[in-house]
């Protein structure tokens, strides 16, 4: 049975879309730790980080890395941080999450976004990233 980030991809499924190219999608968390919090999920369906082969590793660092550095300039944040934990959904994902502070980062407190504000977040952090 194919994720909820594969239904994503294969557009069954709407999202708040940053960027994408051939092997990689990224997209807004619908229930965000922090405005901008963003996902970067292989296409490839893939369960663990560290099952996939080296090379896409690589590029799945080198792809968050430039969403990373995108959202820093039209998030105000302290730093993005990054966590890959992937027991809630069985497809590889990072999570890029705006800091200003440890707790934004324990997914205990969610923030609340207008489908506005999504659709403008994903946008700012978009332009930024295609001008990179």
């Amino acid at each position: 049975m194919s994720s909820i980030f594969t239904k994503i991809i294969q557009g069954e499924i709407p999202c708040y879309k940053v960027a994408e190219n051939e092997n990689f999608i990224a997209f807004l968390d619908i229930n965000p730790n922090a405005k901008g919090h963003t996902l970067v999920v292989p296409k490839k369906e893939i369960n663990k980080i560290f099952d996939m082969d080296e090379a896409a590793y690589l590029e799945l660092m080198t792809f968050s890395r430039k969403i990373a550095l995108a959202m820093r300039e039209v998030i105000e944040c302290e730093r993005i941080g990054m966590t890959v934990i992937g027991l809630e959904v069985p497809h590889v994902h990072v999570h890029l999450i705006p800091l200003k502070k440890m707790e934004d980062a324990q997914f205990m407190k969610k923030d609340k976004l207008t489908e506005e504000e999504f659709k403008e977040t994903a946008n700012l952090i978009s332009e930024k990233f295609n001008s990179l």
